[in-house]
């Protein structure tokens, strides 16, 4: 029987961004050979972007790798699965030996919060190896969300969005969700819903400095100067304070601090921060007024004024804004979502806070935020000695490709080099999984399961949902479950040792502490018992069952009958709708005093350096980023049905800076920053204000040893390269990515 005659179809849901759209895959044999947006799909109703539907290239590429790779003799080769992990215990045991944990370090890249495996092994991981070396994208793009959410709320993952589908008014700082699908704001068909809020008479404001298509579509676009957000939403807040527009209304009695703040944000009138902005005072007080005049409004801040140096005080003031107009916690504002395999509701009252700081780097002294130490400065944690410890000589790195995502990559480059030893778990042979003494490869994402552990905690709406692979794991293939299992194992000197075994300590710690907890719904029941009643075919579909089970929406087993578990999912292929976003503030406050900590202690001790930005005035060049929706940082280079059209690594400058620097719209220019330099092609246009240059992220695939045949072909140029890395927002560890200074000259 032919392939074409074995056709059929399979839902799976998209991992290629954070909208989380539901797909209909058409399989023929084991090739997924198409995919459109699934209709019945409980929250993306069919929509579909140009990424979902290139879902099968991306699936079939040729360069994916389908073998474990051991180095031998310098070189990779190919080698049995048995082998494979054999030699990640033999590389990690000497080096656990001779310096203990803190000789390892950990780096998870960003496609691990779209994979089941991502969501459920770095913790076993960590804990096996007894590392506090953890570095992640988040300090690439957002943690300065979380540190703000932390300070303010007592729990760095209570990060409020927007009310999208009720808001009346939608203030856009440095993002462009017409491009990107939604960050932190898990939205399928955000384009609809901007466009709905527009003919439901609503305002969409974007303050950004370039004219992206998020804001072409703007009623009002305030191109300001890179960087300065925090200064401009300061201004705005001093506004609402100064002339009395402030309404907490019903969040008053919550707020600790608040009447400390008009003194802290005393200096940032209009007129201090229009130089430095470049906005006119008056359209400062016009979008402060208009914000406190909407019936309804939410402020929607994202990687713009995250990767800045005032990247936390401009998120902190994203959601000062959102609480002075009294649209924290309400509908059409901003709301917490609540997702069905979160933290099960617990009654209001004073919690442990968010502490920053509790560890440091060992180089620099940045401070651990999260669990995590700056991915900026895992080169120096390699490569230099101190008397504060020896250097990281053994990594673990998942789904992360940091010599192209983070600064200066060149230096990490032959860092990586140096290691001792490298895991790298990944399906290409890229930029950094060539230094790997071993490569474990996964199976493309037709052959996982899904489920969105993390993004349901942005998405705009509540709902749950579950696929299982589309197709069935391809003989020699591993599923990424197992491979982060196994991995477990092998750093803990057992690699030959049954990978259910984490899955079964995972559950067993869990339901242990769940029938000790008076307040979950199996407070004093067995828990092996509980074990028992679990369903799934694997371990990871357990893990699943026990925390939907367990969850905010869950059956408690059995203590709420027609509550969530797995079986409710599988009968529910195209998921369950569980409601619009609600007010849920008291749920989430874990702050010490029990409110929200308006201005903790932190924020105003870095108030004083947003001052003194008050007196720069930026000279030159100022370099920006810019998304593109057919990429997603350096994942997708390799697929041909992506890089065409618009996705190119060219430089936008500005007609007249073009004209003042000799530049001629296609010519090459030489760009040049603290970190080095790069020649690019430049794209004249005045879509990106004058002072202002734009290159896209996660470009640069032109290093030897890699297998990307079609992403090495039209490599681009590293944007990070540009950076040396040492520019860091200080509460954060978020490297400064935007707004940095750069000099151009002609190349030809």
């Amino acid at each position: 029987m032919s392939e074409a005659a074995n056709s059929r179809t399979a839902l799976r849901i998209c991992p290629l961004c954070e909208a989380t759209c539901g797909l209909v895959l058409t399989v023929e044999g084991s090739r997924v050979t198409g995919a459109r947006g699934d209709r019945a799909d409980v929250f993306s109703q069919g929509f579909i972007c140009p990424k979902g539907a290139a879902f099968g290239q991306l699936d079939g590429d040729p360069d994916r790798l389908r073998t474990p790779l051991v180095r031998k003799d310098g070189a990779l080769r190919e080698a049995t699965w048995e082998e494979a992990f054999a030699a990640v215990a033999e590389g990690l045991a000497p080096v656990l030996g001779r310096h203990g944990g803190d000789g390892v370090g950990v780096v998870l890249g960003n496609p691990n919060v779209h994979t089941v495996a991502g969501a459920l092994y770095p913790r076993p991981l960590l804990g096996a190896l007894g590392t506090g070396n953890l570095f992640t994208a988040s300090t690439l793009d957002q943690m300065p969300k979380h540190v703000s959410g932390g300070l303010l709320y007592g729990d760095p993952n209570a990060v409020p969005v927007p009310d999208l589908d009720r808001t009346e008014h939608l203030l856009v700082v440095g993002a462009n969700p017409m491009e990107s699908n939604g960050s932190l704001c898990t939205a399928p068909d955000f384009p609809r819903r901007l466009k709905a809020l527009r003919e439901r008479g609503g305002t969409l404001t974007v303050i950004d400095p370039r004219r992206t298509r998020t804001a072409a579509l703007a009623d009002r676009h305030v191109a300001v100067r890179p960087g300065t957000d925090a200064l401009l939403l300061a201004a705005m807040a001093h506004v609402l304070l100064e002339e009395d527009l402030a309404r907490p209304d019903g969040l008053a009695p919550r707020l600790e601090g608040l009447d400390r703040l008009p003194d802290a944000l005393r200096e940032f009138t209009p007129e201090a921060v229009a130089p430095v902005c470049d906005v006119e005072p008056a359209v400062v007080r016009e979008l402060a007024r208009e914000l406190a005049a909407a019936p309804t409004a939410a402020v929607y801040g994202r990687i713009g004024s995250c990767t800045v140096p005032h990247g936390t005080l401009a998120s902190w003031l994203v959601d000062v804004l959102t609480i002075l107009t009294g649209n924290l916690d309400r509908p059409g504002g901003a709301l917490f979502p609540q997702a069905a395999t979160g933290r099960a509701p617990r009654p209001a009252g004073p919690g442990p806070g968010f502490t920053l700081g509790r560890r440091h780097s060992r180089v620099s002294r940045h401070p651990e935020v999260k669990g995590e130490l700056p991915l900026a400065a895992l080169a120096e944690e390699i490569d230099t000695a101190t008397d504060d410890g020896e250097p990281i000589r053994a990594l673990v790195v998942v789904a992360a490709n940091p010599v192209l995502s983070a600064p200066d990559g060149d230096r990490l480059d032959r860092a990586l080099a140096s290691l001792d030893f490298m895991v790298s778990v990944d399906p290409y042979l890229n930029e950094t999984s060539r230094h790997a003494h071993v490569v474990l490869p996964p199976p493309p994402p037709a052959q996982s399961p899904h489920h969105d552990f993390a993004l349901n905690s942005f998405a705009v709406r509540n709902q749950a949902r579950y696929t299982r692979p589309a197709v069935p794991l391809e003989p020699g293939l591993m599923a990424e479950t197992e491979i982060l299992a196994r991995l477990v194992l092998a750093a803990s000197g057992a690699p030959g040792a049954d990978p259910g075994a984490v899955d079964a300590a995972v559950i067993s710690r869990t339901l242990g502490r769940a029938v000790e907890d008076p307040h979950s719904p199996v407070h004093g029941r067995d828990p092996g018992e509980l074990t028992a009643e679990l369903t799934g075919e694997d371990g990871p579909e357990r893990r699943l069952d026990m925390m939907l089970r367990l969850g905010p929406y869950g059956d408690g087993f059995g203590a709420r009958p027609g509550g969530l578990s797995l079986r409710v999912l599988l009968d529910h292929p195209h998921g369950v709708d569980l409601g619009p976003l609600r007010p849920r503030l008291d749920e989430v406050l874990r702050t010490r005093s029990g409110k929200i900590e308006l201005l903790p202690e932190p924020i105003a001790g870095d108030l004083p350096r947003l001052r003194r930005a008050l007196r720069d005035r930026p000279e030159g060049m100022l370099l920006v980023g810019r998304r593109h929706l057919r990429s997603n940082n350096s994942w997708m280079h390799n697929v041909p049905a992506l890089t065409g059209g618009s996705n190119r690594c060219t430089l936008h400058l500005h007609p007249e800076d073009a004209a003042l620097h000799g530049i001629t719209d296609g010519a090459p220019v030489r760009v040049k920053g603290a970190g080095g330099e790069i020649t690019v092609p430049a794209e004249v246009t005045d879509a990106v204000r004058r002072g202002v240059v734009s290159l896209p992220h996660g470009w640069g695939h032109d290093r030897p040893g890699t297998r990307t045949g079609h992403a090495s072909a039209a490599p681009g140029a590293n944007v990070n390269q540009l950076l040396d890395g040492t520019l860091l927002d200080p509460l954060s560890g978020t490297a400064v990515l935007n707004g940095v200074p750069v000099t151009l000259t002609p190349a030809g």
